[in-house]
């Protein structure tokens, strides 16, 4: 990639060929390949051996590995020299497990030099329509925003013993017109309703394009063992971001619910979101990370798809 049109600019020659390994190279981890291609060595663990043609046609070199078996992680070890890690913890249980293991399969040896994790800003958990800096300590509630936190304890606590500089990114809702599921337009069509306005909770969103380059750009800018709040600058209930969606896409808007009736007409998953409500700062994305959001809003990003 030409320099002028990557995100971080021309990177110094000795980064140049700099081997960076992605693990949970999905949707996001794609992007934030392409965003690096051509400037380091592309790695990729993947459990899948389907998945190995695909990321070679992307320029990735695929590792066989499963982050749920230790034991074939250990070819990791010394093998990069940055890390980006999105895989998610398991689906139940404490803690997680498979950030562990990848941190005990780097420790073997050569560590890198850098690391980011990419978190949820679900671990913060309800804060009452709140501004959330990153100093404000979480308070998950749901055993998944707990397990998040138990994996950036455990990346944390890595970076300071073995002297690798890691970086948190807490992430909110990722949407994109071109992500499976990345925008409003399904639900709209299947009329799910949303909270009346007096219940309503703040929610958060980044574009799937700007949360890759986020990452990339902490990949080289991340300070030792700080947390980043990876958000854009909307500010909007829930329930007006998908009026401001079925305005956009010529929908009828979703009919609103009292809370006292919500869970007899929502889905656990969606209810449990309906249940935390906080406005993110992004203060120091844009001046420690230096990230310029290329959608600054959902607006400009729901508009982008039509």
């Amino acid at each position: 990639m030409p320099s002028n049109q990557s995100p971080l600019g021309a990177l110094p020659a000795r980064f140049r060929r700099e081997r960076v390994l992605i693990v949970g190279c999905g949707d996001v981890g794609l992007r934030a390949a392409r965003a690096l291609q051509g400037r380091v060595r592309l790695l990729a663990l993947t459990s899948s051996v389907l998945r190995h043609t695909e990321l070679r046609e992307r320029g990735i070199t695929p590792l066989a590995g499963n982050l749920d078996q230790p034991a074939t992680l250990q070819r990791l070890a010394g093998l990069a020299t940055r890390v980006l890690h999105l895989a998610p913890p398991p689906s139940e249980g404490w803690g997680d497990p498979r950030t562990q293991a990848l941190l005990q399969a780097l420790r073997r040896r050569s560590l890198p030099g850098a690391l980011v994790y990419g978190s949820t800003s679900g671990v913060y958990g309800d804060c009452a329509g709140d501004w959330v800096t990153e100093t404000r300590l979480p308070q998950a509630r749901t055993p998944r925003g707990q397990r998040r936190v138990a994996a950036e304890l455990a990346v944390r606590f890595f970076g300071r013993s073995a002297g690798s500089r890691t970086s948190l990114l807490r992430i909110p809702g990722i949407y994109a017109p071109d992500r499976e599921g990345g925008t409003p337009r399904e639900r709209l069509l299947k009329g799910t309703p949303v909270l009346k306005a007096e219940d309503d909770v703040y929610t958060n969103h980044i574009h799937a394009d700007d949360l890759a380059r986020a990452c990339v750009a902490a990949l080289w800018r991340g300070a030792p063992q700080r947390v980043y709040n990876v958000n854009d600058d909307t500010v909007l209930k829930m329930g007006d971001y998908f009026d401001l969606a079925a305005d956009l896409y010529g929908l009828p808007r979703p009919p609103r619910v009292p809370r006292s009736t919500a869970q007899d007409k929502l889905p656990l998953m969606l209810l449990s979101f309906m249940s935390e409500s906080r406005r993110m700062d992004n203060t120091r994305l844009k001046n420690e990370l230096r990230v310029v959001l290329h959608y600054p809003t959902v607006r400009e990003g729901l508009l982008a798809a039509e």
